[in-house]
């Protein structure tokens, strides 16, 4: 699609942005709900929560196939696959953890204690490679940090610890910090892949992290003797409607991976980073109003700090392109 059809590229943009939300914001309200809901006559949870991180990257890795055949790579030599084992291992156990905290800390929670990725960055940024940060930059740091801050110190309603599996703030919350850690680690070497291998598209990277999480999760799940896989598939057998659950958790996934693919080729990373920012607080919102995780004042308080330092930086980085262009 050429730039010059401005009316094209407004209506691709407007159906990636509508597809992400929906797609993302369903997927989270799915997640919450598996994580919480109580299945069958008796009233059991599902906890082999991991196993949603399996069956996502056996559904994403089927997708991208799909995809490649659909519209197959002719610029050139594709990244080996085997180029994709080091950030498939973070990108199978970071998700995990983030997954996982949702038995100790609430919805909302983890996904503003994830949106802080620019904390651990800025830090070792700053104390390893002596990278010096301007002023606004450490704004929008301060303004995140004490946000989540402002949100942890403020316990959420009882209604809503209830839903937990585990309660425990400071495991869920360290969980979520070790997802932004691994997760920094996948985009740093996926990047490193695409500057050695540049005509690797958004299909065949999708499939190369795809596959690498399937292989790691399945040996993890099936072959740890404390995996609990086989319980995992044992309990969708006893309750469909856990196993449909994970089933449209994995679907939004893969049209989510999609559609952001679509909007970074498109439209690049500043864009989508736009995108799924304002996304996270709509999904907190939805959260909120659809499964009664009801947040105080304080709270509210919080998640707009966040969400304020996260958009300024949005800002900064859309002035800094638009000086540069």
């Amino acid at each position: 699609m050429e730039k010059s059809g401005g009316g094209s590229q407004v209506l691709m943009l407007g159906v990636c942005v509508a597809a992400i939300y929906a797609a993302y914001i369903t997927q989270g309200v799915v997640q919450e709900n598996v994580s919480t809901k109580r299945y069958g006559e008796k009233g059991e949870r599902f906890e082999q929560l991991t196993f949603l991180n399996l069956a996502q990257s056996v559904v994403c890795f089927v997708w991208s196939m799909l995809m490649l055949q659909l519209w197959p790579n002719k610029k050139g030599s594709q990244a080996p696959v085997t180029a994709f084992w080091s950030p498939g291992i973070s990108n199978a156990i970071g998700p995990a953890c983030g997954i996982v905290a949702l038995k100790y800390i609430s919805y909302p929670a983890q996904v503003l204690a994830k949106s802080s990725k620019m904390i651990p960055v800025m830090f070792i940024g700053a104390l390893v490679y002596g990278v010096r940060y301007t002023l606004p930059e450490y704004l929008c740091t301060f303004l995140v940090a004490g946000g989540v801050s402002i949100f942890a110190l403020f316990k959420s309603s009882k209604k809503v610890v209830s839903k937990l599996a585990n309660p425990n703030a400071p495991l869920g919350y360290a969980l979520c910090f070790l997802n932004l850690g691994l997760d920094g680690f996948t985009n740093a070497t996926q990047d490193a892949i695409t500057k050695k291998y540049p005509k690797t598209n958004a299909w065949h990277i999708m499939m190369g992290m795809n596959l690498w999480g399937s292989i790691y999760m399945s040996l993890f799940m099936f072959g740890w003797p404390s995996g609990g896989g086989w319980e995992a598939v044992k309990f969708l057998q006893e309750h469909p409607a856990a196993a449909w659950d994970i089933f449209l958790f994995c679907l939004c996934g893969a049209v989510g991976q999609n559609f952001i693919f679509l909007t970074i080729s498109r439209f690049g990373a500043l864009t989508n980073t736009t995108i799924t920012t304002t996304r996270k607080f709509v999904s907190i919102l939805v959260s909120a109003i659809w499964n009664g995780n009801r947040l105080s004042s304080q709270q509210w308080a919080g998640v707009f700090m966040v969400f304020s330092g996260l958009m300024y930086q949005i800002y900064l980085k859309w002035r800094k392109r638009k000086r540069s262009d």
